[in-house]
């Protein structure tokens, strides 16, 4: 028999982002779905490293950070998802990565100033996050089966965490604009 492999120790910020997430979720929101809660503040502790906020490659290994582009990745049929497995990967990340830019930096939306060939407006962020974490909720069997429900629930909740996660950032940042940091090569 083999010994339990320790967990890994929690992200340094995860306390400060699980409180945050549950005073907005929570307390104004009435959104009382503790997995959820849990969920987005992981979420908040994984993109506080601007490497993983871009974190879908393409077939040379270069980051990519257009939304159109993310979707196309995550079919495995005609895009580039070499299995099911990884288009499931591919379509978390767009969930997170879209519920992560609609709630914390509503500025990096489509607008008259264009940074990049094509910002998502938030209807495409809203649709593509909601799509991805209803396919990712689809893989139910197996080792997927136990966060299954979960996903679904962040789909069917996906606009409420959006304006969750903006009341974090209006609760813990400055009043100013903020922009998505560059990707990463």
């Amino acid at each position: 028999m083999q010994a339990p492999q320790p967990s890994a120790p929690p992200h340094p910020l995860e306390l400060f982002f699980q409180q945050a997430v549950r005073n907005s979720y929570e307390g104004k929101l009435g959104l009382n779905d503790p997995g959820v809660t849990a969920y987005v503040a992981r979420l908040l502790c994984e993109f506080s490293e601007s490497d993983r906020l871009y974190k879908v490659r393409d077939e040379v290994g270069r980051p990519i950070d257009e939304l159109t582009e993310m979707i196309s990745a995550s079919d495995p049929v005609n895009g580039s998802a070499p299995s099911f497995d990884a288009e499931r990967a591919v379509r978390k990340h767009i969930g997170d990565y879209a519920l992560f830019v609609a709630g914390m930096y509503p500025e990096a939306m489509a607008s008259g100033r264009r940074m990049r060939r094509h910002q998502p407006s938030l209807g495409e962020l809203i649709h593509a996050g909601k799509e991805s974490y209803y396919i990712v909720s689809q893989f139910n069997l197996f080792e997927y089966e136990q966060e299954a429900a979960l996903f679904a629930r962040l789909s069917d909740r996906f606009e409420r965490c959006i304006l969750g996660l903006t009341l974090v950032r209006e609760e813990l940042g400055p009043r100013k604009p903020l922009m998505l940091p560059p990707t990463v090569n």
